[in-house]
């Protein structure tokens, strides 16, 4: 696999990011620029990364395009059709959004978001981002939720057979999906649906973990790698049957430190495994 970090590391510099990842044990990045960036800086990016054997696992559009109010809607399809073209230019393995919330927040969760009229409009607005930017290279795909579309593996499933657009793909946050007791006991067998039934389409995967806390009536946390419940060594073995080189991106981390601590802890916990790291 090839481990990632949403973090530049603090670095500014092309160069210097790429090789502070590097050294930092990873073999894929996040694109740190937006399409607002001037080209001669993307470019200084992207080569940095090449030159450092680093695969550009996403660019994030991570906005609201089924928004309710239309300015906020207008702003989001552009936004996440520009990233698209970006992640489509820079050769990314994929552009990545949430399908978008009915409500105000913009990755909320609101009951509007089950609707029928909702799954209609997701439909409907990602033939839209993928039919007018028309992606050679990379593909759009929408990072599964706890509270919105799509809501399991079967409904990913449908999405992609209502969309029908060939780059349209997947984004795998499992971790995403573990939203219910039963499937937090039973995820190593929720895990192998998963990879069984879209492991072809997956371009991107993020890595961390989920804890059942004690608590009443029902609380499951997101929590660092390795600080959890979840068998990480089947999960990354699982995505390798697909891609040996499946970027898997640790994020939601709150500085350098527990990034690079997650990464420590990565290691020492697969050291041994059948895990290769790129």
């Amino acid at each position: 696999m090839r481990l990632g970090i949403s973090t530049n590391l603090g670095k500014t510099d092309a160069a210097e990011w790429a090789k502070a990842i590097r050294e930092a044990g990873c073999g894929s990045v996040v694109f740190p620029l937006d399409y607002t960036a001037p080209e001669e800086k993307i470019q200084s990016f992207v080569k940095a990364a090449r030159g450092q054997d680093l695969v550009i696992a996403e660019v994030g559009a991570w906005c609201n395009p089924i928004a309710q109010n239309p300015t906020e809607r207008d702003a989001a399809l552009k936004r996440t059709k520009e990233q698209l073209r970006l992640a489509d230019k820079i050769g990314a393995n994929c552009c990545a959004n949430v399908a978008g919330s009915a409500g105000e927040k913009w990755a909320g969760a609101y009951r509007e978001n089950f609707t029928k009229e909702t799954w209609d409009l997701t439909v409907k607005t990602i033939q839209e981002i993928i039919d007018d930017v028309r992606p050679q290279n990379t593909y759009y795909t929408i990072e599964p939720m706890p509270y919105m579309y799509p809501m399991d593996v079967n409904q990913y499933l449908h999405l992609m057979e209502d969309v029908n657009r060939e780059r349209f793909a997947v984004h795998m946050d499992f971790f995403n999906w573990l939203n219910t007791p039963d499937k937090y006991f039973h995820h190593e067998e929720y895990m192998e649906e998963c990879f069984e039934k879209l492991g072809p389409w997956i371009k991107s995967c993020h890595l961390k973990d989920v804890l059942l806390l004690q608590e009443l009536t029902c609380m499951l946390k997101e929590v660092p790698c390795c600080l959890g419940g979840i068998n990480l060594e089947k999960y990354i073995l699982l995505a390798e049957r697909y891609n040996p080189e499946m970027p898997m991106i640790m994020e939601h981390l709150k500085s350098q430190e527990e990034y690079l601590d997650g990464i420590a802890r990565v290691k020492e916990r697969l050291k041994g495994s059948k895990v290769t790291f790129i």
